[in-house]
C-alpha cells in the first residue's frame, strides 16, 4: 500500500552480538540488506544501553529500550516518518479503510505546532465546534510539542465511548481552552455531493482513502443521469491519504497521460503514475477549490488537473507537502512509514513547501448580501404599465441556488465561473 500523508527485535540482537563477535570490523554487515553498520557507531549505541540497563533507579524492560532506540532514530529523519507499534499500525489500516474509532480530527503541522486540518462531518471534534487551524496544545494534559503528529494522533484514538480532553488554542494568540469528548466510531464515506443548481454539482472529497476512486465515480455517474454544466470539485481541508486513490479520482476527470511521478533515492527509482481506465466527465467545466488544509494526495490531483489544463483551480495556496511515505513491515508485527520518495506534478513541478498556487486566488470568507429593499425599482411607481407576458415573477429552475453557494464566498466565486464558462459557450455556439 502506498500512502500519502500515506521490525525486527531478533535481527537487532542478531546485530548486537556480531558486533560483539567482530569488535576489529570497522563495519557490520546487517542480514536485511547489503548497507553497512559502522562498528564505532554500534559500540556506543550499546554502551548506552548497557549503562542504562546497568545504572539507571529503576530496572527498565529491553524491548522499551529499543522501541524507544527506534522511535527516536525515526523521529530524526523528517515530519512524516515514524515507527507504528501493531496497535497503530492497526489504526492506519482503519483510517485507510474509512473506519476507526477516535474524536474524528485530521493533524497537520502549521508554524511548528500541531494544529487542526479538518473534522469529520458529524464526529466529536466537529460537534465540538473545533475549527480547521486550531492548534492542539496538550491531550490528556500531555504537551503535544514532543508527541509528532503521529504521536497526538495515536492518543487520540481509543476505544469507543473512552474520553479525551484536549487543550486547543484558536487564532495561534489566544488563551487556550480545554474539551472532553467521548469517542465515536467514525465511519465516513469519503465523497458527499450537493446540487448548486438544477445543472451545476459540488463533488467534496474529505480524504483519500482505499475506495475513494469507486465512490467518486459513483457520484459521477449519478449526477450524470441530468444535464451537468459544470462541477466543482472541493478538496479544501483534504489532508491526503491513499496514492493510488489520487490516482483514480484524476482519471475520472483526465482521458490520458500522467498523473504524477515518483522519485526515490537513486536515479532509477522515478516512477509514473498514468490515468487508468475511462473518464466520467472529460468535457464538464470543472472548478478545483484549495487551501491551505488541501495536502499529500489531495495535492496531486489538483497539480496534475492544473497541468493538463482540465481545470480551473481556484483558492488560497495548498500545504505543500511532496513526499511519499510507504510502510514497510517489522518482524514482530510493528512497522515504518517511511519516506520513500518526492512526487512531482506531470510537468515536472515539485510543490514541496511551495504548495499549489491556484489559478485564481480567493480567501474564504462569509458572504453578505447588502439590503436592497430601499431601491426604487419601475415596480415602486404609482401607475407602473403591467408586464404584457405571462407576469410570473418565479425564478427560473436552472437559477434555484443552493443556499452554500450564498454563504460560502470561495465556492460562490467558483460558481460564477462556471456560469461565466456556461456563458461563453452558448455565445460561441
Amino acid at each position: 500500500m502506498r500512502s500519502i500523508p500515506l521490525l525486527p527485535s531478533a535481527a537487532l540482537s542478531l546485530i548486537l552480538l556480531s558486533t560483539a563477535a567482530c569488535a576489529d570490523n570497522a563495519t557490520i554487515r546487517s542480514n536485511a540488506d547489503d548497507h553497512a553498520i559502522p562498528a564505532e557507531q554500534m559500540r556506543l549505541f550499546i554502551d548506552a544501553y548497557q549503562r542504562i540497563q546497568q545504572h539507571y533507579i529503576e530496572p527498565v524492560n529491553s524491548q522499551q529500550l529499543i522501541t524507544g532506540a527506534i522511535r527516536g532514530m525515526v523521529a530524526e529523519l523528517d515530519p512524516h516518518s515514524a515507527y507504528l507499534d501493531a496497535e497503530q499500525l492497526a489504526a492506519l489500516r482503519d483510517q485507510t479503510s474509512g473506519s476507526f474509532s477516535g474524536v474524528g480530527m485530521q493533524l497537520g503541522l502549521e508554524q511548528g505546532h500541531i494544529s487542526v486540518v479538518s473534522t469529520t462531518p458529524h464526529g466529536p471534534a466537529n460537534k465540538a465546534d473545533i475549527k480547521p487551524h486550531d492548534w492542539l496544545v496538550a491531550i490528556d494534559q500531555q504537551s503535544t510539542e514532543s508527541m509528532g503528529l503521529t504521536g497526538a494522533t495515536d492518543k487520540l484514538r481509543g476505544e469507543t465511548g473512552s474520553q479525551v480532553s484536549l487543550t486547543l488554542r484558536r487564532d495561534g494568540s489566544s488563551r487556550p481552552f480545554t474539551i472532553t469528548l467521548a469517542r465515536d466510531r467514525i465511519r465516513t464515506d469519503s465523497v458527499t455531493t450537493e446540487h448548486l443548481n438544477r445543472t451545476m454539482a459540488m463533488v467534496r472529497i474529505d480524504e483519500f482513502q482505499n475506495d475513494t476512486g469507486d465512490e467518486l465515480h459513483n457520484a459521477l455517474e449519478q449526477l450524470a443521469q441530468q444535464p451537468l454544466d459544470g462541477l466543482v470539485l472541493d478538496l479544501r481541508g483534504n489532508p491526503g491519504g491513499v496514492l493510488d486513490a489520487a490516482v483514480d479520482v484524476t482519471s475520472e476527470f483526465v482521458g490520458s497521460g500522467t498523473v504524477v511521478y515518483t522519485q526515490g533515492r537513486n536515479a532509477s527509482d522515478k516512477r509514473y503514475y498514468h490515468v487508468t481506465g475511462h473518464p466520467s466527465l472529460v468535457h464538464t467545466p470543472l472548478v478545483v477549490l484549495i487551501d491551505g488544509g488541501t495536502a499529500s494526495a489531495a495535492e496531486i490531483v489538483a497539480g496534475a488537473l492544473q497541468d493538463h489544463h482540465r481545470a480551473v483551480i481556484l483558492g488560497t495556496d495548498s500545504y505543500g507537502k511532496a513526499s511519499v511515505q510507504a510502510i514497510q513491515p517489522l518482524t514482530d508485527g510493528s512497522a515504518l512509514k517511511l519516506t520513500t520518495a518526492r512526487y512531482y506534478t506531470p510537468n515536472g513541478r515539485s510543490i514541496q513547501l511551495d504548495g499549489i498556487a491556484p489559478d485564481v486566488h480567493a480567501t474564504a470568507a462569509t458572504v453578505e448580501e447588502l439590503n436592497n429593499d430601499n431601491v426604487s425599482r419601475e415596480t415602486n411607481l404609482d401607475r407602473h404599465l403591467n408586464n404584457p407576458g405571462t407576469g410570473s415573477s418565479e425564478i427560473p429552475a436552472d437559477e434555484t441556488i443552493n443556499p452554500m453557494v450564498s454563504s460560502d464566498f470561495q465556492l460562490r466565486e467558483a460558481f460564477n465561473l462556471l456560469k461565466g464558462i456556461k456563458a461563453v459557450r452558448m455565445l460561441g455556439e
